[in-house]
């Protein structure tokens, strides 16, 4: 493939995956100014770090070539406060779905029919407190519990017993989490396609899709009933796995290193403004 070609291509999937980005951005009240400086932020970043020749100093004239900035632009954006992070949403989301995952895989809180079991709020052994603990480490019980109650996933009953009703966490709309999620989630897959495009002797990761132009909207009430269905029973079904090979979650696990791995399942939609095939 020609080098013109390759761009033209590009060119075309940047604007196709910054159609909904900017969307996203302009619905929330974030300017094209703000936009730029934060894309110039990781450009520079990016050519500082991943594309420092070995053995020297990366310097601002080489940032300066690689990314097509002046050198006065680079060393403006070198000088620009740090982005505050989105660590501690982040943090509450992951320790939220630690603790409903542990709740569904673990047989220490499922009953007699392999099903999350109704706790008690207290107590030393199959209670949230105990579930909390062994999940989410010394954390407040009841911010968890505070947290799990508001997005709907657990029901107290009158018996004060604790009902799992969502086996899985999902922030409700509006929330931070989702914006951290919007981070998090969508660089997971950008990094896949981008170790899938690399022409070198990396490991291809598993990428696929269905996808069809001309459905009904009838069809896909049902189609989102399927996913949620299918795509929740096999993430359970990996999350076991994960959880057993996890230090953090088991104490048996063993090995070198520190990965961080994860498998999404979403559903998109949307309308085609076109005359109906036939």
């Amino acid at each position: 493939m020609t080098e013109s070609k390759l761009h033209q291509l590009l060119s075309a999937a940047v604007v196709r995956l910054l159609r909904p980005l900017v969307r996203l951005l302009i619905r929330n009240g974030m300017s094209f100014g703000t936009f730029s400086d934060l894309a110039k932020r990781v450009f520079v970043d990016i050519a500082d770090k991943d594309f420092a020749i070995d053995g020297k100093k990366q310097t601002v004239s080489r940032v300066s070539v690689i990314t097509g900035l002046s050198r006065k632009e680079v060393s403006r954006v070198l000088s620009l406060p740090a982005v505050a992070d989105d660590s501690a949403q982040q943090e509450q989301y992951n320790r939220a779905a630690r603790i409903i995952s542990g709740w569904v895989n673990d047989p220490d809180f499922q009953n007699q029919n392999d099903q999350p079991a109704q706790l008690p709020i207290e107590g030393d052994e199959k209670s949230f407190a105990s579930l909390v603990k062994k999940y989410s480490g010394d954390v407040p019980v009841r911010a968890l519990l505070d947290e799990l109650l508001r997005v709907g996933a657990v029901i107290k009953q009158k018996n004060n017993m604790l009902l799992l009703k969502e086996r899985a966490y999902v922030p409700r709309a509006g929330d931070l989490e989702n914006v951290a999620i919007l981070g998090v989630d969508v660089a997971g897959l950008l990094n896949t396609i981008d170790n899938n495009l690399r022409p070198d002797e990396r490991q291809s990761l598993f990428q696929r899709k269905v996808y069809y132009d001309n459905l009904p909207e009838e069809a896909l009430q049902e189609l989102r009933e399927m996913t949620r269905e299918h795509g929740q029973a096999l993430l359970e079904k990996l999350n076991k796995w994960m959880m057993q090979q996890d230090r953090d979650t088991s104490a048996n696990s063993s090995g070198t290193g520190r990965m961080a791995a994860g498998v999404g399942v979403y559903l998109f939609e949307e309308k085609i403004e076109e005359e109906i095939k036939r």
